[in-house]
């Protein structure tokens, strides 16, 4: 018999190979995307566990009709709290982290099975393309890999918003374990009206500063504050987070770490501080070399009237070997090239990377 507060479906036999792996999901009045996230699990045989906290819209109904179990979740501004509730009520060991917004679009489930046993104790990095909207208005996207996959024996979530893996033993970050997920997922939840990016980040704000009361700074907490500012346009806030937590940090490998300088760099700019931004790219630079880095470093001396150098920068990040993970960056540094050289008289160079940026365009948008 049905327990209450859970909804079970038997799931379709589509012939594909069935993966130990239990799909978590958080949810509350996410009726606009869930159908649609769910929809697109089902083909692959996983588990399904969502949770409910505390939804006033159709959500746990509409879960209801796809998932395994949905289970109800008091919440209590805690999203690791919530993760973790979730994964106990799943079946398998290991778990696949997903959000309502997030889209499931391609997975080798062979591959999986192989990954699964050829890295025991080990995160799974999951190949996200996050839809946002670009300077000019249009939908653009950036891609990530984010750490989603894990053993929960050995693994559970931590902080109580922008929530990381941490081994159980110690609670520490996971660092430099990651292996690639053969599957990828685009992500809409970054394309918002502004009035809903506000509330979004404001609700953040909300939560990071009590943790910042509660547990002190580190490195992490301070990226994601000075994040959240910016994204308000409290320069001079994300600036001092920012700045704080550089100094904090010892280990500059995290991704994260590299995206603090460049959001420290973009808060420089904003505030008339060009030098100093350019000054903050270089002296990072050999610690942070990536595609996109080496992009915004290009961008940081076109700030600072630069543009052979920025040039070179440009057309480096073209060739680099994540040049992939710019997604559409990869067509502003291509008009940056083409301008760049006409403006130095190099037209024959001009039409190359014309000819680079339509073939570009054409793959994008396919």
């Amino acid at each position: 018999m049905q327990k209450p507060g859970l909804a079970m479906n038997k799931r379709e036999d589509t012939g594909m190979r069935k993966v130990p792996v239990s799909v978590c999901i958080i949810a509350k009045n996410e009726e606009k995307h869930i159908a649609e996230c769910l929809r697109r699990i089902k083909p692959y045989g996983f588990e399904v566990i969502v949770t409910d906290t505390g939804s006033t819209d159709r959500t746990r109904e509409i879960a209801a009709q796809y998932a395994d179990r949905v289970v109800d979740f008091p919440w209590c501004d805690d999203f690791s709290a919530a993760r973790n509730f979730c994964a106990r009520h799943a079946t398998n060991r290991h778990i696949l982290a997903l959000d309502c917004d997030e889209y499931l679009e391609s997975c080798d489930t062979d591959g999986l099975a192989g990954q699964i046993r050829a890295h025991p104790r080990m995160v799974g990095a999951l190949h996200i393309k996050s839809i946002v909207s670009g300077a000019d208005g249009q939908a653009s996207y950036v891609k990530d890999n984010v750490p989603r996959f894990y053993d929960r024996q050995y693994f559970t979530y931590s902080g109580t918003i922008h929530e990381q893996i941490t081994h159980r033993k110690g609670r520490q970050p996971v660092s430099g374990m990651n292996f690639l997920l053969p599957m990828e997922v685009v992500h809409h939840g970054y394309a918002l009206p502004e009035d809903e990016m506000r509330k979004k980040q404001e609700r953040n704000l909300r939560i990071l500063y009590r943790e910042l009361e509660t547990g002190g700074m580190t490195p992490y907490l301070c990226f994601q504050i000075g994040q959240s500012e910016l994204v308000l346009g409290n320069c001079g806030k994300a600036v001092e987070y920012y700045e704080e937590g550089l100094r904090l940090t010892t280990d500059f490998r995290p991704l994260y770490v590299h995206g603090m300088v460049e959001g420290l760099a973009k808060a420089y700019v904003m505030t008339g501080r060009e030098q100093e931004a350019l000054a903050l790219m270089e002296r990072h630079e050999p610690l942070c070399e990536s595609a996109r880095f080496v992009f915004y470093h290009a961008n940081v001396l076109m700030d600072n009237h630069e543009p052979l150098r920025a040039l070179v920068k440009y057309v480096k990040a073209t060739m680099m070997p994540d040049t992939g993970m710019l997604g559409n960056e990869l067509l502003y540094c291509y008009r940056h090239i083409i301008e760049l050289y006409h403006m130095f008289g190099e037209d024959d160079l001009a039409d190359v990377f014309h000819a680079r940026y339509e073939e570009c365009r054409k793959m994008l948008l396919n």
